[in-house]
């Protein structure tokens, strides 16, 4: 995951998720209830809660332009 921009003081923050052959764009707007943006469809369901526990745990400390890593445990 990578963050590419960010508002502390709007709320939200906005990056790229890479994993396996997909990629994904996404905006979190963690001061409107917590919601979640994930382009493209295609594969979003598989990334989407991971993604959003990492980013509820974590958004205050994510920095701009930093590269960060977790893990998505799936069965399918």
């Amino acid at each position: 995951m990578r963050v590419s921009a960010r508002s502390l003081a709007v709320g939200w923050l906005e990056g790229s998720v890479e994993g396996g052959q997909y990629q994904w764009t996404f905006c979190w707007h963690f001061r409107a209830g917590g919601r979640l943006d994930i382009y493209p469809s295609l594969g979003r369901a598989l990334i989407k809660e991971p993604l959003q526990r990492f980013l509820e745990k974590h958004d205050f400390q994510l920095e701009t332009g930093e590269t960060y890593a977790f893990t998505v445990r799936a069965r399918i």
